[in-house]
């Protein structure tokens, strides 16, 4: 069976809140943590269609994140 596995490393001025925004809608093949001023999500999974799904709904949720903590920490 094959098993893919990709990073995904974004830059945020408050990067704790992103990640911990994330975090709940994480699946089981994905991690999310905050490392300075980075967001680091590590997905994987076995079939690249769930795993493109799961970077596509991350990088919306992202985006989301991105906008409710910028707002928050102003």
């Amino acid at each position: 069976m094959m098993q893919i596995t990709g990073e995904i490393i974004t830059e945020h001025h408050a990067a704790r809140c992103v990640a911990e925004a994330l975090a709940p809608d994480n699946l089981k093949s994905m991690v999310t943590q905050a490392h300075g001023d980075q967001v680091m999500t590590t997905i994987a999974g076995t079939q690249v269609r769930s795993v493109i799904a799961s970077v596509d709904d991350y990088l919306m949720m992202l985006a989301i994140a991105e906008d409710t903590c910028s707002y928050v920490s102003q």
